[in-house]
């Protein structure tokens, strides 16, 4: 009862929001994990602190490019589309294939991290996002 009330009232509050407002949240959001990320590239030690201290900076790494992604695909579908209410309809899409980048860029560091990474692998993962990507443009 109390979640199906929560939700409504955020579909409201997000009906109401403008490309402006989504735009000002992620920017916000992008500042304050890249000085997350500077302060764990600076603070932690990654063999003094092991499988946390790496799993922060994947963490931290993930969320900003997450941000920074869907900064630039909500930009690029607003200078092809020309108008805000283009790019606030792909507001949903852009957030959907930021994410996949960044999954995609995170993937790849843990692979060369381990040294894992070779061009086929990394093909791989490129071929495997393209498809989850296709998966939501098509099921409609």
């Amino acid at each position: 009862m109390m979640y199906t009330l929560l939700v409504g009232k955020l579909k409201k509050q997000t009906k109401n929001m403008t490309l402006r407002s989504y735009l000002w949240i992620i920017r916000t959001g992008v500042i304050a994990m890249l000085a997350a990320w500077i302060l764990v590239i600076k603070q932690v030690d990654p063999e003094k602190t092991g499988a946390i201290g790496q799993a922060i900076f994947f963490v931290a790494t993930f969320l900003l490019l997450a941000g920074v992604f869907v900064l630039f695909f909500t930009w690029l579908r607003r200078s092809i589309g020309g108008d805000e209410k283009t790019a606030l309809a792909y507001i949903g899409m852009s957030f959907r294939q930021g994410v996949l980048m960044s999954v995609l860029v995170v993937a790849l560091l843990f692979l060369q991290q381990n040294r894992l990474l070779t061009w086929w692998d990394g093909a791989l993962a490129v071929a495997g996002i393209f498809l989850v990507e296709l998966y939501f443009l098509t099921r409609r």
